[in-house]
């Protein structure tokens, strides 16, 4: 046994000594490495912790210390453009900030926006020895506040047939903002706008045939719902209750006022013509008449001459006596030939005084119903006015032959019918 040991640690030397030998003989010298660094030194102002965004949660605090690479005590903190209540120790550079509810309730503050803040770094002793950086500060809001969709008129709105009603559609966006408006109603309508977000308006205009006669005191109430959504399916409905009321069509009613105008004008201009023939009958009637007149009475004064100048003793003046006896029997002869020659037109008399007097009646009716602008709100009552006393017109008239002017128009009819002469003649007395 001691032999094998004697004999293994033989075998190791030798093979360790082999080893060894080989290194050395295939080792090479490498050269050698100067490990000295040579650094420049640190000279340049540096902020060396500046945070380049902040973002706070309302109510709570900020104090944050900036540093830089050199001595504080010679150095001056300031800030620019800094948000309400963010504060800079100018000695030391510590960032101070308390975020109060009140702020944002205030609207000094908002929620979800990116503030840039200025700062700056400036030795007291040399103006060139100074740093401007900046960094971003926001603030948020765990609180839920629900978006609102807000109308800008207040609830019953009333609006006439064929007005327009418009208003804005406002939203209180709250955590998450309305992305979308939905309208519905109560009541099927039509040619409106529709609003599709926050801010658009909403117009609408109810025509003429929107209220039905059934319906109670003449209005129909509508019921409007503007449905906002967020991107998250929150819905906010708001409501408003429009009152329609029965309303005019003023085109239609002013066309049928002008038709009855038309109509009352017409009539007026044949009712003037029909006067001036029944005034030319009556003129050449009294010119027969004061013709058998003067000459019935030239005829008996000449006869009364010439019996009251002859000389009854002269047989020359006897035919004259004879004739002057015999002339005043001729008025007397003539006067039924008077009569049946030219008869008093009492009948025509009456029918042009008749004519004459509803004239003026629907002259004076068609100026009192007068429209007073192009939206008259009393022009139903006006156009039935003129059918009223047209219709009384032709009914009083109605055995009068009415005629149409043919070879007049309408100036030469009026310039007869307001001549002074017409004027006296049919005078009221």
């Amino acid at each position: 046994m001691l032999k094998k040991i004697i004999f293994f640690t033989a075998f190791v030397l030798s093979v360790f000594g082999a080893l060894n030998a080989q290194v050395t003989n295939d080792s090479v010298n490498l050269p050698s490495i100067n490990t000295n660094i040579y650094r420049h030194a640190d000279t340049a102002l540096r902020i060396i912790n500046l945070n380049p965004f902040f973002s706070l949660h309302v109510d709570s605090s900020l104090s944050y210390k900036l540093q830089i690479n050199k001595p504080v005590k010679s150095y001056y903190w300031f800030l620019k453009d800094a948000p309400t209540g963010l504060r800079i120790d100018k000695d030391n550079g510590t960032l101070f900030f308390k975020a109060n509810k009140s702020l944002f309730m205030a609207g000094r503050l908002k929620y979800d926006t990116k503030y840039p803040v200025q700062i700056g770094v400036q030795n007291l002793s040399d103006p060139n020895d100074r740093v401007d950086t900046s960094f971003t500060i926001s603030f948020y809001s765990t609180d839920i506040i629900f978006p609102r969709v807000k109308p800008s008129v207040v609830s019953p709105v009333y609006v006439e047939e064929g007005n327009k009603l418009a208003f804005n559609i406002l939203c209180d966006n709250g955590n998450f903002s309305i992305e979308r408006l939905l309208v519905s109603s109560n009541i099927s309508i039509g040619n409106f706008k529709l609003p599709k977000t926050c801010d658009d308006t909403f117009e609408w205009m109810p025509g003429y045939d929107f209220v039905n006669e059934k319906d109670s005191g003449q209005v129909k109430i509508v019921n409007l719902m503007f449905i906002g959504t967020t991107q998250f399916n929150f819905t906010d409905t708001a409501r408003v209750r429009v009152v329609v009321r029965n309303a005019l069509n003023f085109d239609i009613a002013t066309r049928e006022y002008n038709d009855a105008a038309e109509n009352m004008n017409r009539w007026l201009l044949r009712y003037k013509y029909t006067f001036l023939q029944l005034d030319k009958k009556l003129k050449n009637t009294k010119s027969w008449r004061s013709g058998f007149d003067i000459t019935t009475a030239t005829t008996t004064l000449t006869g009364t001459v010439l019996a009251t100048t002859a000389d009854p003793k002269n047989d020359k003046d006897k035919g004259k006596a004879n004739t002057g006896k015999i002339l005043p029997s001729i008025g007397v002869v003539a006067l039924p030939v008077k009569e049946a020659a030219a008869p008093v037109k009492n009948v025509e008399q009456n029918q042009a005084t008749l004519l004459r007097a509803n004239i003026k009646r629907l002259e004076y009716v068609l100026f009192d119903n007068k429209l007073s602008s192009d939206r008259d709100p009393n022009i139903t009552t006006k156009t039935e006015t003129l059918k009223k006393e047209l219709r009384q017109s032709q009914t009083q008239l109605a055995e009068v032959p009415t005629e149409i002017a043919e070879t007049m128009s309408e100036e030469q009819i009026n310039k007869y019918f307001d001549s002074p002469r017409v004027q006296r003649k049919y005078r009221l007395k």
